[in-house]
């Protein structure tokens, strides 16, 4: 998957040329007015990407990750990835040497954020660059990371194919996710029957094509969600035919209201649904 290809002529955004940590942990404090996107990139450490305000998605070769502001995204070292932030992000990622935190895994993986675990990263975000890793600032770090390695691990992330013409239904999805999906009209792109095109699809991400998505819409959501938009302008976009099956769908998945996820997201509360 050539994951350039998947931020639809974003504007870029610029990554830290760092050699080296300065510190075991180092903390990355950027304000993003705009959505944008970085080129991909990997480092030789593991990387907490975390945003107290926004929505952040992460791209790799094996899917696609999505957090809110209760989430974050761990991101194994030495992987190839691309990071999209929604319009008015504020992002206090952690670079942490591997040492630090091992066994990290070949994938990305998505973690639920406690209030101690934010707290603590809102906090080491403030402590300057070459902190005193023998004093109470490197103590605050140690248990940053051992918040970080007991986090639960959450569902929002999507597989993503190998073969490039199921790679264009993907991304046709999530940049169209109101749209029908023309299964029909896909196999006779991709030359192949409905059946054999569902049964590859199938096979290359564990998921068949209605469930992936189902999960495509709802994640799509969330960046309208977290910055206010209206339930009911939420459902539309994702291609909902009620406000109503969209709430269901939401609370089956999230465990929680459209709504609700908006004021725990620091959103203007919608103007109508639930």
């Amino acid at each position: 998957m050539n994951i350039d290809e998947t931020t639809n002529g974003l504007d870029q955004r610029s990554i830290p040329e760092l050699a080296i940590l300065p510190r075991p942990v180092y903390a990355r404090v950027e304000d993003i007015a705009e959505r944008r996107a970085t080129q991909a990139h990997s480092h030789p450490w593991v990387q907490l990407s975390y945003a107290i305000r926004g929505v952040l998605k992460i791209r790799s070769k094996g899917g696609v990750f999505v957090a809110p502001p209760q989430m974050a995204i761990l991101i194994p070292p030495k992987l190839e990835h691309v990071v999209e932030n929604s319009p008015g992000t504020q992002m206090r990622s952690l670079y942490i040497a591997t040492e630090a935190l091992p066994d990290t895994g070949h994938s990305c993986e998505v973690l639920a954020v406690s209030d101690l675990l934010r707290e603590a990263i809102r906090h080491f975000s403030l402590f300057p660059v070459e902190y005193d890793e023998t004093g109470p600032q490197g103590r605050l770090a140690q248990v940053m990371l051992d918040l970080v390695a007991a986090a639960p691990r959450e569902a929002l992330s999507l597989p993503w194919p190998e073969a490039s013409g199921l790679r264009d239904i993907c991304t046709t999805i999530m940049a169209a996710p109101d749209q029908a999906l023309q299964l029909g009209e896909w196999g006779k792109t991709l030359g192949m029957s409905v059946r054999t095109l569902e049964r590859q699809f199938l096979r290359e991400t564990g998921m068949n094509l209605r469930s992936w998505r189902l999960r495509a819409r709802l994640l799509e959501a969330l960046p309208m969600l977290e910055r206010g938009d209206a339930v009911t302008d939420v459902a539309l976009a994702c291609g909902y035919e009620s406000t109503s099956a969209f709430i269901a769908s939401f609370r089956e998945f999230f465990g929680t209201t459209p709504g609700s996820f908006s004021v725990r997201a620091g959103a203007r509360p919608g103007r109508s649904g639930s």
